[in-house]
């Protein structure tokens, strides 16, 4: 089932549908033109990013007020697009990414790019622990399976802090406690820059984890 979020310049619903093959995954679309913020929301469940690009894959999207030269290149792929966007999204129930060159770099100079991400909403659990702890994650059913893991800080307000001076900290761990907890009734978790290494010093910072038993 295909839903639609979108802050773009009226495409043709045979475009979306044209996007949405394209993709060939199924979920949620959203699509930002650059320079505008994309919003993804889970009112049920947490963000899983399915796939995403940075670019241009149509000459109608994000069109409005452009020159033919800023959208005559319809083939622009930023490949390295899903890993950024699920760095930011994956695990949270609301998400906001800038649609910038900063973010992504410019896979094509001078032509007008969008991002686009199809996502789903799933029912993970989830786990904080703050920078300095320890937490156990468990399953009374099951066993653990790791779907998303960042040390770092993705907003200002979890584990309130003094030195919480940024939502623009990324550390992915997810591999990391796949292999150290996938499998397991239990698993014990310990948010400690001296294990997980410090992506921004002077931070404060937390471990999130998002699993699911199965």
């Amino acid at each position: 089932m295909y839903t639609f979020n979108m802050l773009v310049s009226k495409p043709s619903w045979i475009t979306l549908l044209l996007l949405l093959c394209r993709h060939g995954v199924e979920g949620i679309l959203s699509l930002a033109c650059e320079g505008d913020t994309l919003k993804l929301r889970c009112d049920w469940g947490y963000i899983r990013v399915n796939s995403a690009n940075y670019g241009r894959l149509s000459i109608f999207i994000c069109s409005r007020g452009k020159s033919k030269e800023q959208v005559s290149n319809y083939q622009c792929l930023q490949e390295g697009t899903l890993p950024i966007v699920s760095m930011r999204c994956d695990g949270t129930k609301r998400c906001s990414v800038p649609v910038q060159d900063s973010i992504f770099s410019d896979p094509c100079y001078g032509i007008a790019k969008y991002l686009d991400v199809i996502y789903s909403c799933l029912p993970f659990k989830t786990s904080v622990t703050c920078e300095g702890s320890r937490n156990d994650i468990q399953c009374e059913t099951g066993v653990i399976r790791i779907k998303h893991a960042n040390y770092g800080r993705r907003d200002k307000t979890t584990c309130p802090h003094k030195q919480a001076t940024t939502a623009e900290c990324f550390s992915p761990q997810t591999k990391r406690f796949q292999l150290s907890c996938d499998g397991k009734k239990s698993c014990s978790l310990h948010a400690s820059s001296s294990v997980l290494g410090d992506p921004c010093f002077g931070v404060h910072k937390y471990l999130e984890v998002a699993y699911i038993c199965k």
